[in-house]
């Protein structure tokens, strides 16, 4: 690694993130992976991007128009975030979900997107997926959130 990405890296802990499982269906079994870049896209029409991993499970299951969720966790919800971030078809076990919109809808977390994929877009190593939001629901509560490579949540200053 180069002294520059090394730096990046360094840079990159230091920003907090929030921690969403990304998850989709293939023939009617659910796959997920967890992931600290997901943003808000675009208000009209409502999108989102997440980046994937090129050697991503997840991604190789989704093209253009396929259905996807994003599952925000919530500050109680660290372990499932660990779980869907190790490699593995059984990232499910012992999880429950729902079908939601087309995409498996974790019980329990605050923030939820039903989503379609617009574009995939090249970006280094990963992929920038963009998707359009088509359900959305919230329960509130406090954000998993990452930094520091630990997790954590917000707190207002003030």
């Amino acid at each position: 690694m180069t002294a520059v990405a090394e730096d990046f890296r360094e840079v990159m802990a230091g920003v907090p993130t929030p921690v969403s499982v990304v998850t989709t269906l293939t023939d009617g079994h659910p796959h997920g992976t967890t992931v600290s870049a997901f943003a808000s896209l675009s208000m009209s029409p409502p999108m989102v991007l997440v980046s994937l991993d090129r050697g991503s499970e997840l991604l190789a299951r989704l093209g253009h128009g396929s259905v996807f969720g994003v599952n925000v966790l919530g500050s109680d919800q660290a372990a499932l975030a660990l779980a869907f971030a190790r490699k593995g078809s059984d990232k499910f076990a012992g999880v429950a979900w729902t079908d939601d919109a087309g995409a498996p809808r974790l019980t329990g977390s605050p923030g939820w997107l039903a989503c379609t994929v617009s574009q995939l877009v090249d970006g280094g190593d990963h992929v920038v997926v963009l998707g359009e939001v088509q359900a959305a629901a919230t329960d509130g509560g406090a954000p998993l959130t990452y930094h520091a490579r630990t997790f954590g949540t917000h707190a207002s200053v003030g």
